[in-house]
């Protein structure tokens, strides 16, 4: 399957963006003992977004790569 078309950059941020927000809402639902359903959810929603973008960028991402993705993403947005 063609992915080429999707922005792998703006996939893998938006996911890492969700996985940030997530991790805190986790943590504040364990703490207050809540069952974390909204917090799972984004973790999931994150988690494939991170893996569609890996698996859609050719080569792949390193863990040096995923700094520049993201700094060009919001250099794209600002731009």
């Amino acid at each position: 399957m063609d992915l080429s078309w999707l922005d792998t950059d703006l996939i893998l941020t938006i996911g890492l963006g969700i996985a940030i927000f997530a991790i805190p809402a986790l943590v504040s639902a364990f703490s207050d003992s809540r069952p974390p359903r909204a917090a799972t959810v984004s973790l999931v929603i994150s988690g494939a977004l991170i893996l569609l973008a890996v698996y859609a960028k050719p080569g792949g991402y390193t863990m040096d790569q995923v700094p520049n993705a993201v700094a060009r993403t919001i250099a794209s947005v600002l731009d």
